[in-house]
């Protein structure tokens, strides 16, 4: 890396565009007093980022611009801007995790440009940056805004004028170490924000606990509900494919009974001829009363499963009852009177249905009986001022005249099958006691009537067995209302043997306890709740990892701003010694002998008070005072046959030399890109101004060189001459020249 030119802009008294190009190890700017030779100088301090407005001679950034002059008008803005060759790719930045960003130019250009409201802006490549991405540039080179590597006229002063503390940042400047310490304080910060960000995670988790906390108690309750759901569905598994499996097997009976049936009517009405079947247009009496008492029992069977169904409901609200007498104070049930009402409503129709023969009546009955029993489904009453025992007790009467009603129904199911095996044997008898010549054929019209009625059986099971599709069909989807699509996991159900419908009936009985148990408990606000109490659960864990990983980013911080320190710390010591060797070194040569090094000191530096907070947040103040010791640099010299050992007994030109010599010293141990030298040699005679050339030589072996001089003997071992004029307009030019002019110039 090496420095390419300078562009100054603007800048001071340098009105128009003006370049420096530094193509040599050591270039020369010379001119008379008044000139703005050294305003080159400020200018590199200027966009390297200086801050001190003093350092530059100026108050405001106002001060910088050029003021104008009789024929030229005053500037709007400063602009100076450095270039640098970057083949070598040695420029690096460091983003704000602290990774390295290689910049992959070849000419890294820095500009800074100052506005007459004292705005500032700085450039990088043509792209905006902040002044810290600049010092973080420049840090990463060994270049820096102030310090060794610009050395003015009055630097022997600064220098050895420096507090302890002082000093020290600028032997650490000298040796590279800035570059740590500006990671330090970047750590630093980050660590700050790192303890607020773990504070603040800390506070979310506190607020949230007490919401976690009661949505737990929420998902327990819902745990129940879950066990029923469980329940439920391995109840349902084995209803619902029993029940498709009956389904199916009894549509295909029915289908083959049918055929069968048809096929031997069809086989009769052609073994008797449609004559034979023509003669007798009067069926007998016997055989009308046996086709309607087929008839009226279906109906009375078709009933019995309709009592049952209901039967089944009462039982689930009779649990349901029970349950709530111990849970809740206050339910909706079914009352005593009204129940018996309906009873009775349903023994009236039945009472009705057994007296008709019409088939038509018997089933408009029917469904009088079903709209009864619907309006008592669906009708919500609201409870009696009674007891719970009352209500409960009342229920189970309700369950006794039901089971009652269901022995009566059953007692007639039997005595119609009575009645219809005592009908066949009185048609067998009326068949038996006919002429023979008849038999035959009264014994087919016998088997006519009896497939007829079989065939009209097999189409009332139809409907029976339709009606029981559909309600299968409605249980279905009231078992996706309750489980999702897990309800058709049924039909991978296996089992083995037949299907027994009372164990059918038992299932399904279950099946709505558990339906009615679930809707009490609300299933829809159970899902709200799950989610809930999931986001909640993910955000605490969510923030106890950021927890987590704040607490190793604060630990690996610590470390790594402890790593830091210890190298700065080895760094530092390594390099004053080998400081010293090279200032005693320049000191003896500038001084023909004598003794000059640096020590490291120490004072007591009062150390702030800092609030902790405990672990409830607390805040614990510290009343009393901390001294901490705080680390310096003094410089020890003795002068050569003189009895000289403090700095402020040394003349002026002493201490120049002592000066010149700690800052080659400096510059020869950490040699940086380049070395700027404003007239350092202004109170050099001339025989410790050959000794200077001598060693601005060795310097530039490792340092490009800028020295700005009137010395003639310095301006001999330039390789590169800048004059620098004040024109007639008012500013400042700039002439390369040759030695001789130059020599004539700085006159």
């Amino acid at each position: 890396m090496r420095l390419k030119y300078l562009e100054l802009n603007g800048f001071k008294s340098f009105a128009k565009k003006t370049t420096l190009e530094f193509g040599h190890p050591i270039v020369s700017v010379v001119g008379p007093n008044g000139s703005g030779k050294s305003n080159v100088v400020e200018a590199l301090r200027f966009v390297l980022g200086e801050q001190s407005m003093k350092s530059m001679r100026g108050k405001t950034g106002v001060d910088l611009i050029f003021k104008g002059s009789k024929s030229l008008s005053k500037g709007t803005k400063a602009t100076v801007s450095v270039y640098f060759d970057n083949s070598d790719k040695v420029f690096k930045l460091s983003n704000e995790e602290g990774e390295i960003v290689e910049l992959n130019y070849d000419t890294v250009s820095i500009s800074r440009e100052v506005y007459a409201d004292g705005l500032n802006k700085y450039i990088l490549n043509d792209s905006d940056v902040r002044l810290k991405d600049v010092n973080n540039l420049l840090s990463s080179v060994h270049i820096g805004s102030s310090g060794h590597h610009i050395i003015s006229q009055g630097e022997a002063d600064r220098v050895l004028n420096s507090t302890p503390r002082d000093l020290k940042e600028i032997v650490e400047d000298a040796l590279g170490l800035k570059v740590y310490q500006f990671k330090i304080k970047e750590g630093v910060r980050k660590l700050e924000r790192a303890n607020e960000n773990m504070k603040e995670v800390s506070i979310l988790r506190r607020e949230n606990a007490p919401h976690l906390n009661f949505l737990k108690k929420q998902v327990e309750k819902l745990e129940k509900v879950k066990e029923m759901k469980v329940e439920l569905s391995t109840l349902y598994q084995e209803y619902l494919k029993k029940e498709s499996v009956y389904l199916n097997e009894e549509k295909s009976r029915l289908g083959e009974d049918k055929k069968r049936i048809l096929d031997a009517i069809r086989e009769i009405v052609e073994k008797m001829g449609d004559e034979s079947i023509g003669e007798d247009k009067k069926e007998s009496p016997k055989l009308v009363e046996l086709r309607t008492t087929e008839t009226n029992l279906s109906n009375v069977r078709r009933l019995k499963n309709e009592i049952e169904r209901k039967l089944g409901r009462i039982e689930g609200m009779i649990e349901i009852a029970e349950t709530r007498r111990v849970e809740t104070p206050e339910e909706v049930v079914v009352s005593f009177s009204e129940m018996k009402e309906i009873v009775g409503d349903v023994n009236t129709f039945l009472d009705e249905a057994l007296k008709k023969e019409s088939l038509e009546d018997i089933i408009n009955i029917i469904y009088r009986i079903k709209e009864v029993l619907n309006k008592f489904d669906k009708k919500p009453v609201p409870v009696e001022n009674n007891s719970r025992i009352e209500e409960i007790e009342n229920l189970k009467n309700t369950q006794r005249e039901v089971l009652v009603e269901m022995e009566r129904i059953e007692e007639e199911d039997k005595k119609i099958q009575e009645l219809i095996r005592g009908l066949k044997d009185d048609i067998q008898k009326e068949s038996e006691q006919g002429m023979e010549q008849e038999r035959a054929r009264f014994t087919l019209k016998v088997k006519h009537q009896e497939l007829s009625s079989e065939l009209q059986l097999n189409n009332v099971k139809e409907e029976n067995l339709k009606r029981l599709i559909e309600s299968y069909e409605n249980e279905v989807r009231e078992g996706e209302a309750f489980l999702g699509a897990e309800v058709f996991l049924f039909q991978e159900y296996v089992f083995e043997g037949g299907v027994d419908r009372g164990l059918q009936e038992d299932l399904r009985r279950k099946i709505e306890r558990i339906k009615i148990k679930l809707e009490d408990a609300g299933l829809t606000n159970g899902a709200d709740i799950l989610k809930e109490f999931d986001e909640v659960t993910e955000r605490d864990a969510f923030l106890a990892k950021e927890m987590e990983d704040l607490a190793r980013s604060i630990e690996s911080l610590h470390q790594l701003i402890g790593e830091l320190k210890e190298k700065i710390h080895v760094e530092f010591e390594t390099g004053i010694k080998k400081i010293n060797t090279k200032f005693h070194e320049f000191f003896a040569l500038m001084f023909g002998g004598g003794e000059a090094s640096l020590s490291i000191v120490f004072s007591e530096k009062r150390k702030k008070s800092s609030n902790e907070e405990d672990e409830e947040g607390e805040v614990i103040e510290e009343d009393e005072e901390e001294f901490v010791p705080e680390e310096g640099v003094a410089i020890d010299i003795a002068l050569p046959h003189k009895k000289v050992k403090e700095l402020h007994s040394l003349s002026g030109g002493e201490r120049s030399l002592t000066s010149i010599a700690l800052l080659f010293a400096m510059s020869a141990v950490n040699p940086p890109p380049f070395l700027v030298l404003d007239e350092t040699d202004a109170a050099l005679d001339e025989a410790n101004s050959r000794k200077y050339g001598d060693m601005l030589e060795k310097l530039s072996e490792h340092s490009q060189l800028i020295v700005v001089t009137h010395n003639r003997e310095t301006m001999s071992r330039a390789g590169v001459l800048y004059g620098v004029t004040i024109g007639s307009d008012g500013a400042s030019k700039l002439l390369s020249v040759k030695f001789d002019e130059a020599a004539a110039i700085a006159k």
